[in-house]
This record gives C-alpha cells, structure tokens and sequence, in this order.
C-alpha cells in the first residue's frame, strides 16, 4: 500500500460482465479521505463496478489501461480485507442459515463465509474477542451466537457491517445500505454511517436512492449506461436536470439538513 495514491485510480479500463461490455474506456479516480456516492439507475453499472472494487472482476488486459486500488494493481484479497470493508446484500444471502453473527464477523478475517471445515482451527482468540468487541459497538453484542438469518434485516445488517469492520479497515463501501429495511433500522444504520465518516473513515456508498446518502458524502459520481454522466460536487450533480436525463423520468429534489430526497415531477413521463 502506498501511503499517498488514490484509493481507487481507474483509466481507459474495459470492463466486462459474463458476455456483456458494461464499461469502455473508463476513467475515474477517488481519493483517500474522500467520501463518495456512486449513484444510477438499474442497469448504469453500479454493481459491475462494485465487483470491480471487491477484485471479483477484472479489467481488460491492455497495456494502455490502469486500474489499482491504493497504489497497486495486484493484491491478495485477504490483505486488501484489512484496507477495504465491502457491505453487501449479496453477502447477506451467501450465509447457510446455521451461522451465527459471531461466525459471519470472524470469517471477514479469512474473507471466506463462515468458518468451517479447516479454517474453524485457524480461529484465534484474539479474533474472537475483535469479533465480540465489534458487534458489541454496533449494538448487537447479545445476538452473537443467534444464527443470522433469524434476526430481523435491521440486524442481519449491522452484522454484515461489523465483518466489514473487523479488520478496522480505514475505508468502507456500501452497496444499497438501507435497502430492504423499515425507518427506524434505516435511520439507526445511516447515522452509524454518520458516526464512522465523522471518525475520520473513507465512505463510498454505491446506490440508486438519494436518501441513502448521508451528509457527510460531498462528491457524487453519477452512472448512465456504462459511462460517468456527471462527477463534482453534490450540489452540482443532484440537480433537478441531471436526475430526469439519467433516470428517465421528471425527478424533482429537495435538500433538508443535508439530506437529498427525490420526487415526481409533474407529469413525471419525460
């Protein structure tokens, strides 16, 4: 890791998913310290270029293209676990309805799901105490040996957030963060999210729903189809415009203490 580069330095990438081009000729660069939404709609490539991030998908191979992740274009995903927290809904779903929340936040050591077989006797205590110590932070202490899929989703999430924590990384990326999840757990995890920001961690959340966006978040980066439609500042890429050229209907937006919502315009068919 180099102490200075980008957090993620992105140009001229192609980047494919199964048969499908979804990115040709990208360019984008986020820096440490930064705080991010990557924004769209179904379809822009959110999640392929999330999947990019996370070292699921690779770029093309070209001499003339440059994708890396805190210096470097290579890592082991163990080690890049350490740098970057991904919370994800698909890793929600990947756990057997057996495993406990204890067991999902000690696997983020070994960036495995759950612990059994060989890596169960690689389990330390010094991992058990982190686990405990992080899930208590996160208000679910009392729930570490409830398998995970009989907690509410509230709390299957702050879960999934706690093994993204476990390694203390300085950076977090949250795919859809509140997705699925009724007011009070929203609103409980969004000024969680608040807190770390406020702690100093680097945020990038990748969403569709403008309220998912914290205030802490100043730079959003706007996806239409495979390709950066706007980049800058919230308040100069949250516009009334870009939304209705990117979404495809009249979208109206209104700001309150920092948080963006959107709405229907009149006649919301563009």
């Amino acid at each position: 890791m180099q102490p200075d580069a980008p957090l993620i330095e992105i140009s001229n990438a192609t980047i494919w998913r199964g048969s499908t081009r979804v990115f040709d000729n990208l360019d984008l660069v986020i820096e440490q310290h930064e705080r991010v939404a990557i924004v769209g709609p179904n379809g822009s490539g959110k999640t392929t270029l999330l999947k990019a991030f996370n070292r699921e998908l690779y770029p093309v191979a070209n001499p003339n293209s440059v994708f890396r992740i805190l210096g470097r274009e290579r890592w082991n995903v163990w080690e890049l676990r350490k740098h970057i927290g991904i919370v994800s809904q698909d890793l929600q779903q990947r756990y057997t309805p057996a495993t406990t929340a204890l067991e999902v936040v000690v696997s983020g050591f070994h960036s495995s799901i759950g612990v059994h077989g060989i890596l169960a006797d690689r389990v330390t205590r010094e991992q058990l105490d982190a686990a405990n110590g992080v899930l208590a932070e996160l208000g679910v202490g009392e729930l570490a040996k409830q398998p995970l899929k009989s907690m509410s989703t509230g709390q299957q999430r702050r879960v999934i957030l706690a093994r993204a924590l476990v390694h203390r990384p300085q950076t977090l990326i949250l795919d859809e963060p509140t997705s699925g999840l009724d007011f009070a757990a929203s609103f409980d995890y969004l000024q969680r999210v608040r807190e770390l920001a406020a702690a100093g961690r680097n945020i990038v959340i990748v969403t569709h729903h403008l309220n998912e966006i914290p205030p802490e978040v100043d730079r959003i980066v706007l996806l239409q189809e495979g390709r950066i439609f706007a980049d800058g500042p919230k308040n100069e890429v949250l516009t009334e415009a870009n939304l209705t050229s990117v979404y495809g209907v009249r979208v109206r937006v209104a700001e309150i203490d920092g948080f963006y919502l959107a709405y229907p315009g009149k006649n919301a068919k563009t």
